[in-house]
């Protein structure tokens, strides 16, 4: 009996660490180092509107909106309108797409991102609060720190540049709601890409 409480126990604490955030809810609150070692937390963008970008650039999902040039025009559409982007790699050292921060940075402007902050995550913990499972991934939280959207990038889970014409992209479409006052149609959808290197 003691054994089976035990268990039971274990199993309820995973299911509690791996819970997903839900939409509507407070996005769960962080601190992360950028490249430069500067901190940045949820709480400094109070008022205002974040995008959550998780990223590997050595994920072809990944380089599919980079190499097309596709993420970084909406990074600059987001923070142009007011939104604050932050990248985030959740990266384990020794796994695909972990850099070391002046790696990460010469890889931003490599490719010449238009995200606010590049944030390091190596040790996962803000991945798995927010359970973030691929790259690319996006979550969007709104002045009030409520997460309303999250998710995958567009209606098109291929790695081809091509499949980018004519897809229904999910984070400009959520922002422009948002700015209008609307609640978000499309709220939630499966994000696709590769798996997030723990």
């Amino acid at each position: 009996m003691k054994k089976l409480t035990i268990l039971a126990l274990s199993v309820a604490i995973a299911s509690v660490a791996v819970a997903s955030p839900e939409i509507g809810k407070p996005a769960p609150a962080f601190t992360l180092k950028d490249t430069s070692g500067k901190e940045h937390s949820l709480a400094d963008f109070k008022g205002k509107l974040v995008v959550l970008e998780w990223v590997n650039h050595g994920c072809p999902f990944v380089k599919k909106h980079y190499e097309s040039g596709n993420m970084q025009k909406v990074q600059a559409e987001s923070v142009g309108s007011g939104a604050v982007w932050l990248s985030i790699c959740s990266s384990a050292p020794d796994k695909q797409g972990h850099m070391s921060a002046e790696d990460a940075a010469a890889k931003a402007k490599e490719v010449d991102s238009k995200a606010n902050a590049y944030l390091l995550d190596e040790d996962g913990t803000v991945g798995k609060a927010y359970d973030a499972k691929t790259t690319p991934e996006i979550f969007i939280i709104n002045e009030e720190g409520l997460l309303v959207y999250k998710g995958a990038i567009d209606d098109k889970p291929s790695a081809s540049s091509a499949d980018i014409e004519g897809a229904v992209n999910h984070v400009t479409a959520a922002l422009k709601e948002i700015k209008g006052g609307k609640p978000v149609t499309v709220s939630s959808t499966k994000p696709y890409g590769c798996s997030v290197k723990y």
